[in-house]
């Protein structure tokens, strides 16, 4: 069975960081783009971070600078470094891996914001 596993969520302070962690296990052939959405309560699922297997990598408008996606290709492994938080960075963060045959989500690891 396909599975991606995100861990790193959790409470953090204003300004503070915070690391995530996505490995995509099971049968997924030729994964091209992994990544990392966000949603908060009401409002559409939005891009946060992309990066190719090759390393190109695009950033949200609202997150550039602040936040840095990396991957393993050997773990099939997309990891998301975000630093300066603020509190409109509060949202339930997915995993996403694409291959040829179909897209992937995880199921989401809440990312709190407060001071």
């Amino acid at each position: 069975q396909v599975q991606l596993v995100e861990s790193g969520g959790g409470l953090v302070q204003i300004g503070g960081s915070l690391r995530l962690s996505c490995a995509a296990s099971g049968s997924i052939p030729s994964i091209n783009v992994m990544g990392w959405y966000r949603q908060a309560p009401g409002k559409q699922r939005e891009l946060v971070a992309r990066i190719t297997k090759g390393g190109s990598t695009n950033y949200a408008d609202s997150m550039k600078g602040r936040v840095t996606i990396s991957r393993d290709n050997a773990k099939n492994t997309v990891y998301l470094q975000m630093n300066s938080l603020k509190a409109e960075d509060t949202a339930v963060y997915y995993c996403n891996a694409d291959s040829i045959l179909s897209t992937y989500w995880g199921q989401g690891t809440q990312v709190t914001v407060s001071s």
